[in-house]
């Protein structure tokens, strides 16, 4: 056992763990639907720029086949320090919850194609 969990613990230093950025959804944008690059820029920054607005507005995010964004209320509550053990009140507060579709769930999974749509 003590073997796999070290050849485990060497492999993960190699493993990348890709990032997709405004700027690769652009670049998808620009290249599979022949949009000019300032097109697909802006397309990308609106609909960030709708999906923030709308969280900051309380109102929450559904997209079809991919999950939703959710506002949820935090009720305030009692914390501690971990570093001093010193206890400290946590003050309400709003935070953004994503819940992934079932479909999204099954193609992580690889319970669905991933090639299939999303919708």
């Amino acid at each position: 056992m003590n073997d796999k969990i070290s050849d485990l613990m060497v492999l993960l230093p190699t493993i990348e763990t890709p990032t997709l950025t405004k700027a690769d959804l652009s670049e998808l944008l620009f290249e599979r639907l022949g949009l000019n690059k300032r097109e697909s820029k802006d397309m990308v920054e609106a609909f960030f720029e709708l999906v923030h607005g709308s969280l900051v507005d309380g109102t929450d995010v559904k997209l079809s086949g991919f999950g939703n964004f959710q506002i949820r209320r935090k009720a305030p509550r009692p914390g501690r320090n971990p570093r001093t053990g010193e206890a400290i009140p946590i003050k309400a507060r709003n935070v953004v919850t994503f819940h992934a579709s079932a479909k999204l769930k099954g193609m992580v999974q690889g319970d669905i194609p991933a090639g299939e749509d999303l919708e």
